[in-house]
Parts: structure tokens; C-alpha cells; sequence
């Protein structure tokens, strides 16, 4: 970068910069992001097919996921890592439609450098496709439909669409209703509204069966075991203490040195310790525990008391376990062994060691009113239960987004097509270039059911032109029928989606491409010295991404 003082040059970057400006600048970023958007194009809708995954060291992940397969890939490019960000919003917000938002964003991109190459002028393209957002979501509102926690059978054909084209769908109906069940139990009513923190549907992972047999535990599943062989491996009507104190006795904090000279005072050393962790397992038992789970260690002797009285214990519990503990049994974690009396203690109708895969778990089943629960997940082998894992988020995520916002629309690329047509008739109120902005955006919804035909080897100008033919007819719900390759009314084939999933969509996919848009230069430091950028600036400013 060269600027021009009385005849003089003045070197403002240093040699070896990097530097696109203008239409170069839009063109690279736009190639980039649109490389992303093919990356996971083929993923789209129930004849989507997954990608396979190997990094460096040989770890493979196979996966339909879009948001798995951005984070898993390794991205370079600034505008490619800000379409990645599209797709962690759209996890983070609704758990669904993560490669739903970077194909439409991509698409944005696309439709915007045809209006570039007409000249046309990047903020009036971002300025249009601002107003057809804004649009576009209000068309959705008119569109959706309402729906309730009662109404399961709505909720599981949402869950079987979230997991329709990801490998368990031969399990999907059985998984359909274990995660609405799993939902509709940790949902919560305050003051009409209806929340569902999906934190507290936990999953437990073990492979070594099918995907059928994934189970959901009324109450935690944890990854412990019983900690000595003489206590019961199973206790009904269990009243369980949680504790988050070591039953140990504990080195003094500051340095202390104990002399004995003595074998009396050895023996009445080692009495005395005995005797502090005989009165810890005392008061746990006066509480009238019988399964006690500890976050931290417990000492063999206290093991020892406690297997006497037949208690069932496990240590070392994780943090979010505890938590989920005493949402799940209504107990209370105590971390000062005087403050443990029986209300304390949460209840569980029975907790059991289990060998699952080879390996010991402890259930805590059937809590009376468990506000958190597990779903033990499975799958045959470790990648076959990691994909079933995820499918099961994003169906927890749309099940859970669906009830929140309580409406919902049509799948197979309906909503889109409608949105499409009612904003290339809103778009003729406007004169000018913001029309052709606003027509760009509505040309740029139709990829969804492009996408879904192309991936399901349809025709996709036969299956564009039949599908906009019916929604100008008013067939509002009309989508791609992937399977027999016409058309069919999703809401009765029972392809449902929660709007929130598509109004996310939207509104991350048109903001990162008016982003993109506006950007007009990048500059990059192709060398850099150990100690920053050449001329002093500070480390960081310019990392090398080219």
C-alpha cells in the first residue's frame, strides 16, 4: 500500500502484503462463502448424503450434520469462517436447520454478484435485502400454525423430520417419542409461557447395541460405579444424598508436622482417624440415606461403614451430574455434613448398577417429578452412536424451539416457496434498484427446494416450476415429495418444522451475506516477524489467513 506525499512514496504496509480490493475483494469473499454453501449442499433433506471427515492424525467423523462438518473442517478463509458462524448460531439458537441457513447465505451471496456485475452498488443491494428480511419473517408468522406441549403427534412427525435423512432413520419413529417424551418432561410453565432448557436432557453415550435400544432414564444415568463390592447393587425407594464433600480426612492447609516417638501415639493416631471418618458415616446415616452420591473421594474406611449399613455409594461424581441429581430427585447438594438432615435427600424409586457395553453405569430411575432427565443413547459401533447423538440434538433442539415459540410450518421446502412468491409481489411497490435487490432475495429462498430435488435426483427446474405453479394456486404447504418425486402437502404427509428453526435462518443467512457485501478491501500480511507486524504494530493485527 503505497500512498503519495509531494512526489514522495510513503510505504504504509510493509512488503509482501496482501491486498484485494473493490469488485476483487467481493468476488474472493463471495467465492469463498459460496465454496462453503456447496460444501454442505448435498447434505440437504431426507436423500441427503453425509460426509466423512479424517484429520490429521486419522480420526474420522461421519456425519449429515451441517454445523458438525463446518466446525470439523478445517477454514482458512475469513468470509468461509464467517458462513461457519452462521452455522454455530443456528445450533446455538435453535439446535436445527444448521445447513438450512448456510445454503440460503450462500445463495444471497450468489444472487448479490449477479447485481454487482450489473453495477449495481453493494449497499443498495444489502439495504434491499434488508426490507425482504424483514418481510420474509412476517410472511412465515402468516403462515405458521399453532401448536402446544399436547400435541404429540405433532411434536414426534417435528422430531422424525429433524432426523429424516441422517443415518437412524430406520429408528426415527422410536426416537421420535423418546425425545418428546424427554422434552415435554423437563418443559417448564412460567406465567403461560412454556421454556425448555435442553441442558437438562442429558445424554449418555455407549455403543454396542442398535439405535432401537436408546432409552430415555427417568432420572440421571451416571458413568460411575459402586465403589465397594459389599454394598447392594440395587436399592428401591432409594433416598439419596448428595453430597459435595470429601468423606476423607483432609490434609491440613498450612505445612504442619505431626511428631510421634511413641507406638502408642501411632496407634492413637491412626484411632483418631478412624474415629473422624467413623462420625462423617454417621451423620450420613443418621440423615436415613440409603444411596449416597459424593462429588469428591471417600475414604476406604468410611467405604467400609457405609457398605456395613448396606448403602448404596458412588464418588467422584461430575459437577453437572450433581446438578442434574437434584433437579431429577428434588434433593439438595450439601457440602457441610452437620447441615444433612432428611429433607435433604432426593428420592428415586429405585437406583441400579448396570453393566451397559461392558462397562458399569449407575441408574437413577423413575423420579417422582424429574425435572432433568438422561437419554441413554446407542448405536452399533462408536461413529454409528455419535451420528445417532447428534441426530438427536438437533431433534431435541427443534422439538424444544418448536414448543417454546409454540407455531409451527411446513417442511420440504414449502415456507421458502411461499416466502419467494410473496415477496417477489411485494417487491413490485418498490421502484428502482432496491427491486431488483428485493427479487434477488425472493429468487434466493427457492434454494431450499432446489436442493432438496437435486439431492433426491429429481429434476430441479421441473421440480421449481411445479412447485411455484401450486403455491400460486394457494396451495400454501405444498412442498417437494422427495420419495415419489412430485409434489405433496407437507402438513399432511407430516413433514413439520418449527418456524423458529426458519426465522433464524433467515435472519443469520441475510446477515452475514449483508456482511460479506460490505466489504470492499482485505488486507493480509503475507510475513510476518516473530514480534508482531513489521513498523510495530501489535501482535494479531493481520494473522496469516490468505
Amino acid at each position: 500500500m503505497v500512498g503519495n506525499l509531494g512526489g514522495q512514496p510513503v510505504l504504509i504496509l510493509p512488503e509482501g502484503t496482501l491486498r484485494s480490493q473493490g469488485k476483487d475483494a467481493q468476488k474472493q469473499n463471495i467465492a469463498a462463502a459460496k465454496a462453503i454453501a456447496d460444501a454442505v449442499r448435498s447434505t440437504l433433506g431426507p436423500k441427503g448424503m453425509d460426509k466423512m471427515l479424517v484429520d490429521s492424525i486419522g480420526d474420522i467423523v461421519i456425519t449429515n450434520d451441517g454445523v458438525t462438518i463446518l466446525e470439523e473442517m478445517e477454514i482458512e478463509h475469513p468470509a468461509a469462517k464467517m458462513m461457519v458462524e452462521v452455522a454455530k448460531t443456528q445450533n446455538e439458537e435453535v439446535g436445527d436447520g444448521t445447513t438450512t441457513s448456510v445454503i440460503l447465505a450462500g445463495e444471497l451471496l450468489k444472487k448479490a454478484e449477479e447485481l454487482l456485475d450489473q453495477e449495481i452498488h453493494p449497499t443498495v443491494i444489502t439495504k434491499g435485502f434488508k426490507i425482504a428480511k424483514e418481510e420474509a419473517l412476517k410472511i412465515l408468522e402468516d403462515i405458521a400454525k399453532p401448536v402446544t406441549l399436547n400435541d404429540m403427534d405433532v411434536l414426534k412427525k417435528i422430531a422424525i423430520t429433524s432426523m429424516s435423512g441422517k443415518s437412524i432413520e430406520r429408528a426415527s419413529p422410536i426416537l421420535a417419542d423418546i425425545v418428546v417424551e424427554a422434552v415435554k418432561t423437563v418443559a417448564e410453565t412460567k406465567d403461560g409461557k412454556v421454556t425448555v432448557d435442553t441442558d437438562n436432557i442429558k445424554r449418555e453415550k455407549k455403543h454396542g447395541g442398535s439405535s432401537e435400544e436408546t432409552e430415555l432414564v427417568k432420572g440421571i444415568v451416571i458413568d460411575k460405579e459402586v465403589v465397594h463390592p459389599a454394598m447392594p447393587k440395587i436399592v428401591e425407594d432409594a433416598k439419596i444424598a448428595l453430597l459435595d464433600v470429601a468423606l476423607e480426612v483432609k490434609e491440613t492447609e498450612t505445612d504442619a508436622e505431626i511428631r510421634i516417638t511413641s507406638p502408642d501415639q501411632m496407634q492413637a493416631f491412626i484411632e483418631q482417624e478412624q474415629k473422624m471418618l467413623k462420625d462423617m458415616t454417621e451423620k450420613v446415616i443418621a440423615s436415613g440415606a440409603n444411596v449416597v452420591i459424593c462429588q469428591k473421594g471417600i475414604d476406604d474406611i468410611a467405604q467400609h461403614y457405609l457398605a456395613k449399613k448396606k448403602i448404596m455409594v458412588c464418588r467422584r461424581a461430575k459437577k453437572s451430574d450433581m446438578e442434574a441429581l437434584a433437579k431429577a430427585t428434588g434433593g439438595r447438594i450439601v457440602s457441610n455434613l452437620d447441615d444433612l438432615s432428611l429433607e435433604d435427600l432426593g428420592y428415586a424409586r429405585v437406583v441400579e448398577e448396570k453393566k451397559v457395553a461392558g462397562e458399569a453405569m449407575t441408574f437413577i430411575r423413575e423420579c417422582k417429578d424429574p425435572k432433568a432427565v438422561t437419554l441413554l443413547v446407542r448405536g452399533s459401533t462408536e461413529h454409528v452412536v455419535d451420528e445417532v447423538d447428534r441426530s438427536i440434538e438437533d431433534a431435541i433442539g427443534a422439538v424444544a424451539s418448536a414448543i417454546e415459540v409454540g407455531k409451527i410450518v411446513p417442511g420440504a421446502g414449502a415456507p421458502e416457496e411461499e416466502v419467494a412468491k410473496r415477496i417477489r409481489k411485494f417487491s413490485e411497490k418498490f421502484s428502482g434498484r432496491e427491486q431488483l435487490a428485493i427479487k434477488a432475495f425472493a429468487d434466493a429462498m427457492e434454494i431450499v427446494p432446489r436442493c432438496l430435488a437435486e439431492n433426491a435426483g429429481l429434476d430441479p427446474i421441473d421440480s421449481l416450476v411445479s412447485i411455484r405453479a401450486s403455491h400460486e394456486q394457494g396451495k400454501i404447504s405444498y412442498g417437494v415429495s422427495v420419495f415419489d418425486g412430485g409434489l405433496m402437502d407437507a402438513f399432511e404427509t407430516g413433514v413439520i418444522e418449527p418456524l423458529k428453526v426458519k426465522t433464524q435462518a433467515i435472519k443469520s443467512a441475510s446477515e452475514a451475506a449483508e456482511m460479506i457485501l460490505r466489504i470492499d478491501d482485505v488486507i493480509t500480511a503475507s510475513r510476518l516477524s516473530k514480534g508482531g507486524m513489521p513498523g510495530g504494530m501489535p501482535p494479531g493485527m493481520g494473522d496469516h489467513e490468505e
